[in-house]
């Protein structure tokens, strides 16, 4: 809607410094104030069926009865309102609703601070400063409360029946239980669709990682839709590849590499990480089976001496190590690397760095579903997707869902 500029010139009239337009009781303030009560004003007009004073509304069965005082906290800061109200109580607001105490989208903004890690004196000190609004600890619980039955609805939803890559990982949180501090694991579960995107399929919360776990939450995935996986990327966790195989018996489970990588190193010094790290990456960079075989013996005979360990792991996890050498080089990435799963832990550790601890494990569900919400939003499609559908099309076609290319 054009505003007139003689209008504006006319609120302008008297323009000297910037705090008489933004400041606390500037014209900004003013006029968000004034607007509102008119907008009020007139929807009680459209209610009544009639104007203020005019005749129609003698003996109509409703008039006007005053007004009542509300605060509303919003970007603007914080304004009190006068509130028209009818003889009758049957007039409801819609532009500022009854009991409504904040201004649309400054719920929003909390969410916002919070899925970012913020605590609630951090979130509080930053309306004050910004905003020069005052809020209670229990303001942001109620906000935040409301995500809870999003996580549970989004924890239920329906997933699809085939998913290519199913990539599975843990991460840890501290929850206080009275006096104590615990550890709980949360699992993750991202899919990567027939269309090339990823989702988070959900996640769960136990006291520690284990295969017998990991087993329920497959079960879980299976009940809600969930009826193919092609390949599963998991950690070393033993029993891993049994529970993945019990409940998808067809998945070609795939041990990740960087989890290796990173297991491999916590038998090294500092000095000589590169060194090893380096090394270790002509086995897995290999082209083929073969050299890949040979790059570890090679790797054995000059770490052995000193790491013998190293070899062993990745000997022992052999067969769950080479099944993407199957495939083309720039498919391989997408399969045996859990950047997916690496970069949204990352973000994730970051958010539950800020927190230290968390109060309850309903607490930190709600703090990590906010701050996978925000992840996802950034994602993208995979990278020569197309060309690992290709490949997908002619090792399994029979498990290969039609395309709804409509």
């Amino acid at each position: 809607m054009a505003i007139d500029p003689k209008l504006v010139d006319q609120l302008l009239a008297d323009y000297k410094k910037p705090e008489q337009i933004i400041g606390e009781n500037g014209l900004l303030k003013q006029l968000t104030k004034a607007l509102l009560e008119r907008a009020m004003n007139a929807e009680l007009d459209e209610h009544l069926g009639y104007g203020k004073h005019e005749p129609a509304g003698y003996n109509s069965g409703n008039s006007r009865n005053g007004t009542t005082k509300k605060k509303l906290k919003g970007d603007f800061g914080e304004i009190e309102l006068e509130t028209p109200r009818d003889r009758n109580g049957t007039f409801e607001p819609k532009i500022v609703a009854k009991h409504q105490t904040r201004f649309t989208g400054f719920d929003d903004k909390i969410l916002s601070m919070y899925a970012r890690g913020m605590s609630t004196r951090e979130i509080q000190g930053h309306l004050q400063e910004v905003y020069g609004v005052e809020i209670s600890p229990a303001l942001v619980s109620t906000v935040t409360e409301a995500v809870s039955e999003e996580v549970k609805a989004w924890q239920a939803r329906p997933l699809n029946e085939v998913y290519p890559i199913l990539y599975l990982d843990a991460l840890v949180v501290k929850v206080r239980d009275g006096a104590h501090v615990q550890n709980r694991a949360i699992h993750l579960a991202i899919g990567v669709t027939m269309e090339g995107t990823k989702e988070v399929l959900g996640m769960w919360a136990t006291a520690n990682e284990g295969a017998k776990f990991w087993l329920q939450v497959l079960t879980e995935l299976q009940n809600r839709g969930v009826k193919d996986v092609f390949i599963a990327c998991v950690d070393g966790l033993k029993g891993f590849p049994d529970a993945v195989e019990t409940v998808f018996p067809n998945a070609q489970v795939q041990l990740c590499i960087v989890h290796l990588v990173r297991a491999s190193l916590n038998y090294v010094s500092w000095k000589q990480r590169r060194a090893v790290a380096a090394d270790l990456r002509k086995i897995y960079t290999a082209a083929t089976v073969a050299e890949a075989e040979a790059a570890l013996e090679a790797f054995a005979s000059t770490w052995d001496r000193s790491h013998p360990t190293i070899s062993q792991i990745w000997r022992r996890n052999w067969e769950r190590v080479i099944p993407f050498f199957a495939f083309p080089a720039d498919i391989r990435k997408v399969i045996y690397t859990t950047n997916a799963v690496e970069s949204l832990n990352m973000t994730l550790r970051k958010l539950i760095k800020t927190r230290g601890s968390f109060p309850t494990e309903e607490a930190a569900f709600k703090l990590l579903f906010m701050g996978l919400r925000n992840v996802s939003k950034k994602w993208s499609f995979i990278q020569s997707w197309r060309e690992a559908l290709n490949r997908f099309q002619i090792m399994w076609p029979e498990r290969m869902p039609s395309l709804d290319r409509s």
